[in-house]
């Protein structure tokens, strides 16, 4: 079961590592944005919860489900290495790179890092 915690004033939804995978887009609604909607901003997924075509940015699934995210104005956070995702695409290391430069969608190799994240004037966050 997901439990929300707060880190700096932000509630965050943090998904188990063994729940349902994400597979499509109606998963992603179902058993993420469903589940924060009513109580978190953050909804920080384990990497292995995610789908191999997430990864995979030819399929169109990260778009999607990223886009569901920005829909609900919720914030996804990808927690977990994905280091042989990002050695088999030329691509995937763009998005992370782009992803984690904003503040919308992070991946972030474990809860501690986005806990950093989310410290006012973290790095990544202007100071004025």
């Amino acid at each position: 079961m997901p439990e929300v915690v707060e880190h700096h004033g932000v509630p965050v939804l943090v998904c188990d590592a063994d729940g349902v995978a994400i597979a499509d887009v109606q998963d992603a609604l179902d058993h993420l944005i469903g589940a924060a909607f009513a109580c978190a901003e953050v909804v920080a997924v384990p990497s292995a919860r995610l789908d191999d075509r997430f990864f995979d940015l030819s399929t169109g699934l990260a778009g999607a489900i990223l886009q569901k995210f920005a829909n609900y104005r919720l914030r996804l956070v990808v927690v977990g290495d994905i280091s042989h995702h990002l050695s088999a695409s030329s691509a995937l290391p763009d998005l992370v790179r782009e992803a984690n430069r904003g503040r919308d969608i992070w991946f972030v190799p474990d809860l501690d890092a986005l806990a950093e994240r989310l410290t006012p004037n973290a790095a990544g966050q202007s100071s004025g």
